[in-house]
């Protein structure tokens, strides 16, 4: 969908002089962020004692809690907001342009907190230099940390260059139009960005990043959220709660209804704060909601497969697993937080209902908010459960500390914050997708004939 209303002016609006609320949101985030760093820093300083995680034995405790179970959602999060971006080139979704740049934003901010969970949790952040790097090529073999990186800094590359690319004319045109600040620091970041830039590099840049499209639309479910990072769960037979073959589809489906859920709730506010009415139109929300609900449908079904075949005649190990869920008040409120925003959005989409931007961007909210509490008892849960207990009284009960839901508020706020700075310095929505803009299709089709 290109936007006839709208122009190169209307998408730098963010760039403005900050409000009041502006300072008044920034100062409010930052301090939910220096809350996590103070719990972060009384965790370097007294050990890991301080959360209410403990060695798996003799301990009486759970070695993975809502620090792992972040890590999943976070890299779920990014795992969606890419897929998003790259289908849209891939598949040309012009309805889908104005929100592509933020869906790749929110894969770089949200692949930042995946890595940073993975840092605080190893307790000490040097374990990462001396664990991982400089062995890496041992504990590649064996580490199921080395392979959470590698494949983080694989699409941390991936979508910084799959960014890059497509940002350089715009920033190349909005500067060249008095469009952007012009303040010496950021204006060396312009300059590092655009390095080299020859308008002639344009078409190069387009098929470039339609290959870029491609390797993420293929590796994603491979080598992400649908493979490696659910493989170093559903592979350990001694866990029945999570071998099985429907653990990766689980991961993707519910990666892909959180992504959605942040993508919506990001662009509505966008839309609202700067009166981007005629630039994320109310069909874009729609459709992402729609979308969101599709792969909600998709876990919750996935969800119900896993729970019938886990408590009719199952093994001894599953069927007490499956028993102590069913018995879990918190499942249910995290199903029930998914179930609920899906049953919203469809009765939207059947005019059950009259249909809420609002009320959609609250259904994401809360849809983003149930996967992150199934995926935490997705961890805790099985380690409660394993099939062979090497100590008696084994395991001994959990609940996130302080500093753990901290950290969840702070990696949430820094993403926040990451958002409300971007959006002063660049834009978060492509020229290309203007109908009568400098890098629109047309434009584009009028210079490939000429």
């Amino acid at each position: 969908m290109t936007l006839p209303d709208a122009s190169p002016e209307d998408l730098v609006k963010p760039v403005r002089k900050p409000t009041k609320k502006f300072h008044v949101v920034a100062a409010l985030m930052s301090v939910l962020a220096g809350v996590f760093f103070v719990g972060w820093a009384l965790q370097l300083w007294h050990g890991m004692t301080v959360t209410g995680l403990s060695d798996w034995g003799s301990g009486f405790g759970i070695t993975w809690g809502l620090y792992i179970g972040a890590f999943i959602w976070w890299v779920g999060i990014a795992h969606g907001g890419i897929l998003v971006s790259a289908a849209v080139r891939l598949l040309k979704l012009k309805k889908y342009e104005p929100v592509a740049r933020i869906a790749e934003l929110t894969t770089i901010a949200a692949l930042g907190m995946a890595g940073l969970m993975i840092v605080v949790h190893l307790g000490r952040p040097d374990r990462v230099v001396w664990s991982v790097i400089m062995n890496y090529t041992q504990t590649v073999h064996t580490s199921p940390l080395a392979w959470d990186m590698t494949v983080i800094t694989m699409y941390f590359v991936l979508t910084a260059t799959y960014l890059a690319l497509t940002i350089r004319r715009d920033v190349v045109y909005l500067k060249a139009n008095d469009l952007l600040p012009d303040l010496p620091g950021l204006n060396q970041v312009y300059g590092v960005l655009t390095v080299g830039y020859k308008e002639e590099e344009n078409p190069v840049v387009d098929r470039m990043a339609w290959w870029l499209a491609l390797a993420i639309i293929v590796l994603a479910p491979l080598l992400l959220h649908g493979g490696v990072i659910p493989w170093l769960f559903a592979l350990l037979a001694s866990m029945p709660g999570w071998y099985g073959g429907l653990t990766g589809p689980q991961f993707l489906a519910a990666a892909l209804t959180s992504a959605m859920g942040g993508i919506v709730i990001t662009a509505y506010i966008f839309r609202q704060v700067y009166d981007w009415d005629n630039v994320i139109q109310e069909e874009v929300i729609y459709g992402l909601g729609w979308w969101m609900g599709l792969f909600a449908l998709i876990f919750t079904w996935l969800q119900l497969h896993k729970l019938i075949t886990g408590s009719h005649s199952p093994p001894n190990d599953v069927g007490a697993m499956v028993s102590t869920v069913l018995q879990t008040p918190l499942y249910w409120a995290a199903m029930l937080m998914i179930i609920l925003p899906l049953a919203y959005v469809a009765f939207q989409h059947f005019r059950i209902i009259d249909y809420s931007m609002k009320g959609t961007a609250v259904a994401g909210f809360v849809i983003i908010v149930g996967v992150l509490l199934e995926k935490t008892l997705f961890v805790v849960e099985g380690l409660q459960y394993p099939a062979t207990r090497l100590y008696e009284g084994v395991p001994g009960s959990y609940f996130p500390s302080w500093i753990e839901i901290a950290s969840i508020l702070g990696t949430g706020a820094m993403v926040v914050l990451f958002f409300m700075m971007i959006s002063k310095v660049l834009p978060i929505v492509e020229l290309e997708s203007l109908e009568d803009g400098p890098f629109s299709h047309e434009s584009h089709d009028e210079e490939v004939s000429d």
